[in-house]
């Protein structure tokens, strides 16, 4: 008829079931609401302190919410209990994911969870990828939640952006306790990231081969332009205002498009077997005294009468 608990033994917790009306943090009357937001965290009424007290629930307190309409089930923390009676305050991000409008019923019972040992995230947009230390991003950010389900799209505030991150998998459970645990973290490729495109082996020889061939073609005009006139232009390299080492060198497609190439006047007497060896004519002579006509032009530069501007001075 009675039952006395005369040697100390603890007593069995009894589960806390109960519905409230839920509402977003951005409807609970304080100005510290961002730090209910950025978490995963409830406030509840002082009421529901006093019934977990009496049911002699296990700490830390977790609660599994359903939403019965659209059949959503997440888990989480309490933060404070300071809130209205019958009513709850719980973060935007965990709303849209019970599909939950302002004032909607939502069911709160206590849970036990195990530790987590392994989580895997999906960030839901590539921008996530230009953080530089994405881990102790979310390491940081984890700080503020109590535990995770599996399909759940939690909201990180970093840099004064959300990143929304969608729990792929967490081990063991479905659902599991994120305090004071070693979990090891994985992240999966972000929503529409593409891999960069690798070329193929075979197409990036073939236009290396034709690269060769083409470069092979050029140097080979080059040489031909510089021969036909003995000196091809501006083949050194520049230096650039602004400091930089790029683009200083001209190409040699650009250095002979405008040199008109000659080509050589072939041997028509060449006789198979045979090896002729070509003597360039000997030099010019360059004393003035030399004037006879060397190529037959009949010209020879430098010939007149000069004039002085300085008229002599007559004695």
């Amino acid at each position: 008829m009675f039952s006395l608990n005369l040697f100390g033994e603890g007593l069995n917790p009894r589960p806390f079931d109960t519905n409230y009306r839920c509402y977003s943090v951005s409807m609970f009357p304080s100005s510290d609401k961002q730090a209910v937001e950025d978490g995963g965290k409830i406030i509840m009424p002082p009421s529901a302190l006093e019934q977990l007290t009496r049911l002699n629930v296990e700490y830390p307190m977790l609660f599994k919410l359903t939403n019965h309409r659209s059949k959503r089930v997440t888990h989480c923390g309490v933060l404070e209990f300071v809130a209205d009676e019958g009513k709850i305050y719980i973060p935007y991000w965990m709303m849209r994911n019970l599909l939950l409008d302002e004032g909607d019923n939502v069911q709160v019972q206590s849970v036990s969870v195990p530790v987590a040992t392994f989580s895997k995230f999906e960030p839901q947009n590539v921008e996530f990828l230009d953080i530089t230390n994405p881990k102790a991003v979310l390491e940081n950010a984890l700080r503020n939640f109590a535990c995770l389900t599996t399909d759940d799209v939690i909201a990180i505030n970093y840099n004064d952006r959300i990143y929304e991150m969608r729990v792929l998998e967490v081990r063991p459970g479905n659902a599991v306790s994120i305090i004071e645990c070693d979990m090891n973290v994985e992240f999966a490729a972000p929503v529409g990231y593409q891999e960069p495109q690798r070329p193929n082996a075979a197409s990036s020889g073939a236009i290396s081969a034709s690269e060769e061939e083409e470069q092979e073609v050029l140097t080979a005009a080059a040489v031909a332009a510089a021969g036909s006139e003995g000196y091809l232009a501006f083949q050194g390299s520049g230096c650039r205002l602004d400091g930089k080492k790029k683009n200083l060198q001209t190409p040699l497609k650009e250095l002979i498009q405008n040199v008109e190439l000659k080509r050589g006047v072939p041997d028509y007497n060449y006789e198979a077997g045979t090896i002729k060896f070509w003597r360039r004519p000997p030099p010019r002579s360059s004393t003035p005294s030399d004037k006879t006509d060397t190529d037959g032009s009949g010209f020879d530069a430098f010939q007149g009468e000069g004039t002085s501007l300085r008229q002599a001075k007559s004695k």
